[in-house]
């Protein structure tokens, strides 16, 4: 009994020596930082990164299963055609043009009218890409042109002049006619009117009201013949139709030529007379070709090429 007690009492001052081996242990020990946790993630991702390099081309595909045949036939199954989301109609119309065909006048016009898809009387629009440098001034064009066959659109004209130009304008048929207290209410943004003709003497005045007409595109033009003293020939071609241009950014100017409404004789008419007058707008600067292409559409409707 007495051998077994102090056996006892032996084991029992070991594990107590051990614990305060392990408590002085714990002391030692530095604490654990953030930068130790973030240094110890980075060589973890290390190592498999390069476990993942050591792995041959061969276990990999002995892993995987996978052939160079079935990844061509994977390839082979995702490159399917889109399904055409176009309306029904608008197919139907672009079925009946001929891919890379350029088409002369009249048999874009014959075309324009079989493939007007919508239930309004459609616009007959025409897109001219011109050889022009945008960036230079000489080549920023920008008018109208008064068309033989009208635009097929009533606009509602209003006219800044002094009081003795008030009852020609209003003779002439303008809708609005005013001077600086008409000025004042498109400053206000009272705005129900189309086009805005000015007589060169109001444009001071009207300069005020910039900030309104500016973003809306009607602040009166020299180039657009809407600043002038002949108000009764300006409002004459206005209300029988004139088409307006402006080159954009990339060379392109975009107009109405009439609506699909009218009859073939007129479009052509309309589309020959926009583009000789466009013709004789070409800049000394511009050598070669002017117009690169021509398209004409109509709202909605495909596009079609047109001889030059």
């Amino acid at each position: 009994m007495a051998e077994v007690s102090e056996k006892k009492t032996t084991s029992d001052v070991a594990k107590k020596k051990s614990k305060k081996v392990e408590v002085a242990s714990d002391a030692t020990k530095k604490p654990i930082t953030k930068k130790a946790v973030a240094k110890k993630t980075a060589v973890t991702k290390a190592t498999k990164e390069i476990a993942k390099k050591e792995v041959s081309p061969k276990a990999k595909k002995a892993a995987t299963g996978a052939t160079k045949a079935d990844k061509v036939e994977a390839k082979e199954v995702v490159k399917k055609p889109k399904a055409d989301t176009r309306a029904k109609k608008y197919r139907v119309a672009f079925a009946k043009i001929e891919k890379g065909k350029e088409y002369s006048i009249e048999e874009a016009v014959t075309l324009i009218k079989e493939t007007a898809t919508t239930k309004f009387d459609s616009s007959v629009e025409i897109h001219l890409n011109l050889n022009t440098d945008p960036k230079n001034p000489e080549h920023a064009l920008r008018g109208s042109i008064s068309l033989p066959g009208g635009l097929g659109r009533n606009k509602k004209v209003a006219v800044v002049c002094g009081t003795d130009k008030e009852k020609e304008a209003k003779a002439a048929g303008a809708d609005i006619v005013g001077g600086k207290e008409l000025i004042e209410k498109i400053s206000k943004g009272d705005i129900n009117f189309d086009v805005l003709v000015a007589t060169p003497e109001m444009m001071p005045e009207l300069a005020k009201a910039g900030k309104v007409l500016g973003p809306k595109g009607l602040m009166p033009n020299p180039k657009d013949n809407t600043v002038t003293n002949d108000i009764k020939d300006t409002l004459e071609d206005i209300k029988k139709g004139r088409a307006e241009y402006r080159s954009d950014s990339y060379g392109i100017i975009h107009s109405v030529i009439g609506k699909a409404s009218f009859d073939a004789k007129k479009l052509n008419e309309n589309a020959e007379t926009f583009l000789a007058a466009i013709h004789n707008l070409k800049p000394s600067s511009v050598k070669g070709t002017f117009i690169k292409s021509i398209y004409v559409a109509t709202t909605m409707g495909p596009s079609i090429k047109v001889k030059e």
